[in-house]
């Protein structure tokens, strides 16, 4: 049997991500500061910058095909600076997005760094969006891919609006705010459903996570262009 192709991935919060990479082929290690005791798969607790550089300087970076990474910045998130401030998003925070490109850059890997629409500046070779893979949230995310890259998919239309009060106005539509709480925001058990996670119902991990069907895409488009070239 072939061996699954490993990925790093790093600030892994709850493994939105890394179940997207695992369903399209590889054997995923997590790294996060915070315990994650939900996370899927063989994870490590620390500093994800601090274990990078270690995996780097230990050559152990090398059993890695691709690395994975949505260094926080809630310093310039929409979130963080608008409705929800009054829920604790306000605060200072530290952008590290810089240093997290600057080590994925001295790793030699391929890489992604992932950010929210409205986060720190990265190139957007890659605009995700719910629609795309018809789920019940929108969940704009960027992608900046390094050392490789692919065709943009097309952006389809979205098909309403986002469930829920904004501006003092009530709306109705096919997709539910997956963050927060009141205003129409979604249940837990509706997030888990719009968003196709089923291993945890902690709903600050929920808010944080990335479908798992946007790293299914870029895992099976990488793999795919890798191929091509070993080919």
């Amino acid at each position: 049997m072939t061996s699954r192709p490993r990925i790093l991935d790093l600030f892994s919060c709850a493994g939105g991500a890394a179940m997207g990479y695992h369903r399209a082929g590889f054997a995923v290690d997590g790294c996060d500061i915070a315990d994650r005791p939900r996370y899927p798969f063989a994870y490590h607790r620390g500093d994800a910058l601090e274990y990078l550089a270690h995996l780097i300087t230990t050559g152990a970076i090398e059993q890695y095909v691709l690395a994975h990474a949505s260094p926080p910045c809630q310093a310039g998130c929409g979130l963080t600076v608008g409705t929800n401030q009054s829920q604790g998003w306000g605060g200072t925070h530290t952008d590290l997005v810089a240093p997290t490109r600057e080590l994925l850059d001295a790793s030699g890997l391929p890489y992604v760094i992932e950010q929210p629409n409205g986060q720190a500046v990265i190139r957007k070779d890659l605009t995700l969006c719910g629609e795309m893979f018809d789920l019940g949230v929108l969940r704009h995310r960027n992608f900046e891919l390094g050392r490789w890259n692919t065709a943009k998919p097309t952006h389809p239309r979205h098909r309403g609006y986002v469930r829920g009060h904004r501006h003092g106005i009530r709306r109705e539509g096919p997709y539910v705010a997956a963050y927060g709480k009141g205003g129409g925001k979604a249940t837990v058990p509706e997030m888990q459903t719009a968003m196709g996670i089923t291993w945890t119902d902690d709903r600050t991990e929920l808010t944080e996570a990335i479908p798992p069907a946007y790293t299914q895409w870029i895992g099976t488009a990488f793999l795919t262009a890798r191929q091509e070239v070993l080919a």
